[in-house]
């Protein structure tokens, strides 16, 4: 039921915001690490380097889809994890900008969690790359279980598919250079806890967050022309209710990437995001490690205000992340 409501929203919102005009520009994917356990927290996307200009609203619908097998065990410690079914994520993301150089938004998520469809996808596609499937195989298809044990008690337990509400969040920017090809922007995100923590949809804590964007575009002579953005910053967090004893109250995070359009109504580009951990006293790389994301893909342009974001991403620090994740994201600004 929860991917059927998703795919109408995104299908509808495509129907939409079709136009027969062409245009582009690049910015950074908006998604961030959809692991089970770090999605409920509000680490938040990059971000444009430029603010949506006054008197404008920029609409996003997103759509990420995320494959996770992840098991881990290390017995001195007490601990044993597994991190086994597929989630869906859909935001709607809206961006005003209320004054020059001010902008104001808000996220509203839809989450979901099941044993899905994509298991045989995913090994073929670590196949096909020569990856490493790390026990995928020998589980389980179509299984939905997360689970974590430590010193003996179970700590945490998902094991029935859900759809839900996630956490809401607030946000303001403020545009702080603005000058010829280069753009930057401070930004600010304040997530509340309106999601089920006990599915997995929302932390149970209020998290803030304070980070730096920007972007730099350089047009070439012949082949369009490329831009290299980046982003930067740190989110405090009140306690949650999910592993509670072991959740970080604070948390780094930042991105790197570069986007390459050789033509106005398509662009090529790549990113790196990464985030120090958001649980402590843990040996197991899922919840005490730091994430490292890549993410590929490009953006194709209907019109000189509607874009769409195709992108597929890869855990390079493995288990901190799903190993397989596709992101979907529409954009139209009015």
């Amino acid at each position: 039921m929860g991917r059927s409501w998703s795919v109408i929203i995104f299908s509808s919102a495509i129907i939409l915001f079709h136009s027969s005009a062409f245009a582009l520009d690049i910015n950074p994917f908006y998604t961030q690490n959809q692991s089970p356990l770090v999605q409920i927290f509000g680490l938040p996307a990059a971000g444009n380097g430029a603010v949506t200009p006054v008197g404008h609203l920029d609409a996003t619908v997103a759509q990420d889809m995320a494959s996770n097998y992840a098991k881990s065990e290390n017995i001195p410690s007490g601990e044993r994890i597994l991190l086994d079914g597929e989630s869906e994520r859909t935001t709607v993301a809206l961006r005003y900008g209320a004054v020059k150089g001010v902008e104001v938004g808000l996220d509203v998520p839809l989450i979901g969690h099941g044993g899905g469809i994509f298991d045989g996808f995913i090994e073929g596609w670590h196949d096909f790359f020569g990856l490493p499937q790390g026990g995928r195989k020998e589980a389980s298809r179509g299984r939905l279980l997360y689970s974590y044990e430590k010193d003996g008690v179970e700590r945490l337990r998902v094991d029935d598919s859900n759809f839900g509400i996630g956490d809401v969040r607030l946000s303001a920017a403020y545009q702080i250079y603005g000058e010829g090809p280069g753009a930057a922007t401070l930004r600010a995100s304040l997530k509340i806890p309106t999601g089920s923590s006990g599915k997995l949809h929302g932390s149970g804590s209020t998290d803030l967050a304070i980070w730096l964007t920007g972007s730099r575009d350089k047009a070439l002579e012949k082949w369009g022309h490329w831009t290299i953005f980046g982003a930067a910053g740190g989110m405090a967090m009140t306690d949650g209710k999910v592993l509670k004893e072991q959740q970080n109250n604070l948390v780094g995070f930042g991105t790197i990437g570069i986007g390459w359009s050789p033509a106005p109504v398509i662009a090529f580009k790549t990113q790196l995001s990464t985030h120090t951990p958001f649980y402590g006293d843990s040996s197991l790389p899922e919840l005490g490690d730091s994430a490292v994301q890549l993410i590929m893909g490009g953006t194709i342009a209907f019109s000189p205000t509607t874009s769409l974001d195709i992108g597929v991403s890869e855990d390079l620090a493995v288990y901190t992340s799903p190993d397989v994740a596709l992101h979907l994201a529409l954009t139209r600004r009015f």
